[in-house]
């Protein structure tokens, strides 16, 4: 129950990044749905990859160039879906701080809705 209010709360945050920022385009819910899933799936599978093999990249910048890799899972979901639109590396960039930022919040009121 706690994976999928996740991913429907996901999904309206992904909704949210689209509102607030134009440089970020989803079709419908089920478009921002399929999105999550997919950037999920990215961060799931890439990202700790990406972050191992960029790790003295990620070591001199003080951690700064994971927002980089952030960006490039966020753009790489829109590149492979077609009902999300990116419009370039400067929009996935502030695209997926603030869907982060989403992120944090959701994973707070879940710990609060579901404790262990």
């Amino acid at each position: 129950m706690k994976l999928i209010v996740k991913w429907l709360l996901s999904a309206a945050a992904l909704l949210c990044v689209a509102y607030l920022y134009p440089g970020v385009v989803v079709a419908s819910f089920g478009s921002a749905m399929v999105a999550a899933f997919v950037i999920g799936l990215f961060n799931l599978v890439l990202r700790p990859l990406l972050v191992l093999l960029t790790l003295p990249v990620t070591v001199v910048t003080l951690g700064l160039f994971l927002f980089v890799i952030n960006a490039l899972m966020f753009w790489s979901a829109a590149g492979v879906l077609s009902g999300f639109y990116v419009r370039d590396f400067t929009a996935a960039l502030l695209g997926s701080l603030i869907y982060s930022v989403f992120g944090l919040v959701i994973d707070s009121a879940s710990e609060r809705l579901f404790p262990r």
